[in-house]
This record gives C-alpha cells, structure tokens and sequence, in this order.
C-alpha cells in the first residue's frame, strides 16, 4: 500500500479535519460550524461526482468527444460564475466565454502543440480545469477593477479625450492599473513555489509514489500553465470591458 491507497476508514479518520474546524468555530463563537460542515459535504459530493464523470473522459473509447463537451460545459458555468460575482459589467457573461476560449486555445495549444503532454482525455480535462480555475478569480477582480475605475477616475479619463486623446489611449492608464491588480496575486504566488508553498500537483503526485524529480517537472510546466492562463485571460477581457465602456465615437458612457 502506498500513500495514494486511502480506503474509506482514511477517508472518514481525514474528515476529523473538519471536527477540528468546527471546534474552533464554536470556541471562538464564529458561527461558521454550518458553513463548514456543509462545505465539506458539497466537496464530498462534487469530487464523487466528479470522480465518476472522469472514468467516461478516461476509460471510454470516446473519451475525446466526451472531454470537448466537460470543456464546452466548463467555460459555460465559468462565465456564468463570473457573471454572477460581477452582473454590473457590460456583457461580462459572453466577454468571459471569449475570454477563457481564447485561453484554452493559446495555452492548450503550446502545451499540446509541442507534445508536453499526450492529447487524450486523462490530459484534456485536468489542464483544462487548471486553466479556467485559476483564471476565474483574476477574472471577476480585472472586470469589477475596470469597471469601478471607469466610474471613479471618470473626470480624468474626459479630461484626456477632451485634449483629443482616442478611447485606447485615454483610458490606457486604468486599464493598465486593473491588469497589473489582477496579475501580481499570481505572480506573488509563483515566486513562493518551493519556499514557502508546496502545490497540490507536486504533493499528489508524490503521495502517488512519482518520483520527486519527475513530480517536479510536471509541476513547473503546470505553474507556467496557470501564468500563462490568467495573463491570457485578463488581457482579452481587459480589452473587451474597455471597448463597452465607451460609444462608437469614443465617448465615455455614463454608468450608475
């Protein structure tokens, strides 16, 4: 047995975890015992879910048809978790989808195109997943960043057109500041690989039984993928929000 083989009895002794969690919560009168037990249920039934889905994506025949619709599916819930964290933007829903396609093109495509990784489901779907989940959260902070900036720093973005600045160039200030938001959390992140962090590919990849140096080039190669992934992502979407923010004759619209 090695330390990937966890039956039910490690399962269930893990889920003490969660008892300890909830400890706290009640000592520290925190309120957050439902929060926490429930969040953990949901984890529980989504990964089993999950786990059950992914045999078809990696068993099946036609795991390829089946791993392109989990893709299609995915990008759709994304955009529509975006949508809902930031309904104020302007067609953030298909500005989104756009986005996160463009991503799994650019990013996918290197990794696929130079043979890094095998195309096949067991491949598609996890990259996949590393792509959009990771892009989410610098996703939703670059849109309501842009947006609450436009509306703030309004007055200085007309005083720009108004010295017969175009839309792009006038409002290149803030959306550069909204990218550079949205990018330094990850790039912090990445700089802490290995010193202060170690990430949950690497480990369970370890805990699997890989070899450590083999646990680490597969890591490395899934750390440029999440760079790669957010700085594609936000980029169209900063260019797509900036573009609903003013009128085909390059005039601030006025949003409440």
């Amino acid at each position: 047995m090695n330390a990937a083989d966890i039956g039910l009895t490690g399962l269930a002794a893990s889920s003490i975890l969660i008892a300890v969690g909830v400890a706290i919560s009640m000592w520290r009168h925190l309120g957050l015992e439902g929060q926490l037990l429930w969040a953990a249920l949901r984890a529980l039934v989504q990964l089993l879910i999950v786990g059950f889905a992914l045999q078809l994506v990696i068993d099946n025949e036609n795991s390829l048809v089946y791993s392109l619709i989990w893709l299609a599916v995915m990008q759709l819930f994304a955009s529509y978790t975006t949508w809902r964290r930031a309904p104020e933007v302007p067609s953030v829903f298909l500005l989104a989808l756009i986005a996160y396609s463009a991503s799994m093109i650019v990013t996918l495509g290197v990794l696929f195109g130079f043979q890094v990784y095998e195309f096949e489901g067991r491949t598609i779907v996890p990259l996949a997943g590393i792509v959009v989940g990771n892009s989410l959260s610098a996703t939703v902070l670059l849109s309501r960043r842009i947006f609450d900036a436009g509306r703030e720093r309004r007055t200085e973005i007309e005083g720009r057109l108004a010295l017969g600045l175009s839309a792009v160039d006038a409002f290149q200030p803030v959306l550069r500041n909204s990218l550079r938001t949205a990018l330094i959390p990850q790039i912090e992140s990445t700089k802490a690989v290995g010193i202060i962090a170690l990430p949950g590919a690497m480990v369970g990849l370890i805990l699997a039984g890989v070899d450590p140096a083999d646990a680490v080039r597969v890591q490395i190669s899934v750390m440029y993928l999440v760079l790669g992934s957010v700085a594609t992502t936000t980029a169209v979407m900063s260019l797509g929000i900036s573009r609903k923010m003013f009128t085909s004759s390059d005039q601030l619209i006025r949003r409440s």
